[in-house]
């Protein structure tokens, strides 16, 4: 299916302006920060019955929530088998069909009656920079059998014929994957939203929290607020309100290119019809609007102006795909996604009425829409599964230290891909070699009538077998020793 990747407009979201809040509300439930987990929250919220104001400081997904790829998959940030080896199996397989379930909500949420134009087409694949094909084949037991999860694992042939490029090996195929126009959803989840019944207010930053007493009070600059619950969906830019919070994430700046139209040939070099993801986390890219390439690659922990990564992203692309040639980069954009330093998102209640959703990650589609079902249904239902994110505390991210540490973990983990990968393509090719090579000589063989060596016919003719020894005359006889053989290889009489 061809989509537009194209922003949104205030309207065709289901609103024509923005609105501040300019007078004093009351409210069950405050979101803070309109972004993909705050939307999400306000929408079941509103859809379960409550009251719900939403406070945003700039503008409906400003950030990573209007700036990223919109693919959706089951799973965290956190590799599955770390995931496992932290809480225990049954608790890691419970988390994990909980994301399932968050990334279902996307899909019944981004139907084209909902939110026109989105665009949704299924199949996501991850693909290996490394030959790993006994890792593959233990990762598709336990996600099929353990996980109850669909997934098909690719052999490097079928690979190559999707993507035409020897930089990648294995894959795995995700068939109830899928991917949305990411700069729609969040719009359009803002429009479902409102139609639910929650208000979302807009250039309103929060300038002080009480979250003291059954009735929290929330300042803004030009009115006030009182709520029964409060949610922190702003990631890392809660402010100075909530600063504490804030610096428990790491802010990794991710962007991404969308080429000018390449023509038919991007379509014979990359014939995937839905997102590519590599397993090192390095590249995610997929085609849009039929022949265009949008890909995400660059990151840093420093704000950064997208336009600046231009020409990085135009050389990874050639790079992995140099068929394509020099392509032009059209458009950038990025934005910053809160890691944690575990790798698992915050979700729970901090104190009596005080919520947090954050630190999903770059993984935030399927996990902002689980922690929005989560803490929604725990408000007004009782539901108490988001203690299943109790192991994961709030863990100090190291200020401006720990950004200069997440950078040089970063360069050093690219690093480590590209060498990885290199040496894998060297020892595939010297694999080739050496199947060419026994191959041309197999080949000469034949050709010269010659195969295995054997002894000349001469030498087998002249040795001759030795015969049994006569049977005994006479028991006596046994004792006789047999003569010795002579030079000429017959037995004396």
């Amino acid at each position: 299916m061809s989509e537009t990747f194209t922003s949104v407009s205030q309207e065709e979201a289901g609103f024509r302006e923005r609105a501040r809040l300019s007078f004093d509300l009351d409210a069950d439930i405050c979101v803070i920060g309109a972004g993909l987990a705050g939307l999400s929250i306000a929408l079941e919220a509103a859809r379960l019955g409550a009251s719900v104001a939403v406070l945003e400081g700039r503008h409906i997904g400003w950030n990573a929530s209007g700036n990223q790829l919109g693919t959706v998959m089951p799973g965290f940030a956190l590799p599955l088998a770390d995931l496992i080896e932290r809480i225990g199996f049954e608790d890691a397989r419970e988390l994990w069909t909980l994301s399932k379930e968050g990334a279902e909500f996307v899909r019944a949420n981004a139907s084209e009656e909902n939110m026109p134009g989105i665009g949704l087409s299924d199949g996501v694949l991850e693909v290996s920079n490394v030959d790993a094909g006994d890792r593959l084949i233990s990762r598709l037991q336990m996600l099929n059998e353990d996980f109850d999860t669909e997934v098909e694992g690719w052999q490097v042939d079928r690979v190559r014929e999707a993507l035409k490029t020897d930089h990648y090996f294995h894959g795995v195929y995700y068939p109830k994957a899928f991917q949305v126009d990411g700069r729609k959803y969040v719009h359009g989840l803002a429009a479902l939203a409102r139609r639910a019944g929650a208000r979302i207010f807009e250039d309103t930053p929060v300038v002080s929290i009480d979250h003291s007493g059954i009735r929290k009070r929330i300042v803004t600059p030009s009115a006030r607020l009182r709520a029964t619950h409060i949610v922190l969906a702003g990631n890392i830019h809660l402010g100075a309100p909530l600063r504490r919070l804030s610096e428990t994430l790491l802010p990794v700046w991710r962007y991404a290119g969308i080429t000018a139209p390449l023509g038919e040939r991007v379509r014979e070099i990359i014939a995937f019809k839905g997102s590519v993801m590599d397993s090192d986390g390095v590249d995610h890219f997929r085609v849009v609007d039929g022949d265009r390439l949008m890909w995400e690659s660059p990151e840093t922990t420093w704000a950064a102006r997208p336009q600046r990564f231009a020409g990085s992203i135009k050389r990874r692309i050639r790079s992995i795909f140099p068929e394509l040639g020099n392509v032009e980069i059209a458009e950038t954009f990025g934005g910053a996604t809160g890691q944690t330093v575990h790798g698992m998102p915050q979700i729970g209640q901090l104190r009596k009425g005080l919520w947090v959703a954050s630190g999903f990650g770059r993984q935030g589609m399927n996990t902002s829409a689980m922690a929005g079902q989560m803490i929604a249904r725990s408000i007004l239902w009782g539901d108490d599964r988001w203690k299943l994110f109790s192991p994961f505390e709030l863990v100090w991210a190291g200020g401006a230290t720990g950004r200069v540490a997440g950078q040089l973990v970063g360069i050093w983990s690219r690093a480590s891909s590209a060498a990885a990968g290199s040496l894998a393509r060297y020892r595939e090719r010297a694999r080739i070699k050496d199947r060419e090579r026994e191959a041309r000589l197999a080949e000469a063989n034949r050709a010269a009538g010659t195969g295995p060596r054997r002894p000349p016919p001469d030498v087998r003719s002249s040795v001759r077998p030795r015969p049994a020894p006569p049977e005994p005359a006479a028991r006596g006889a046994q004792a006789q020793a047999p003569e010795p053989v002579t030079p000429d290889h017959t037995v004396s009489q």
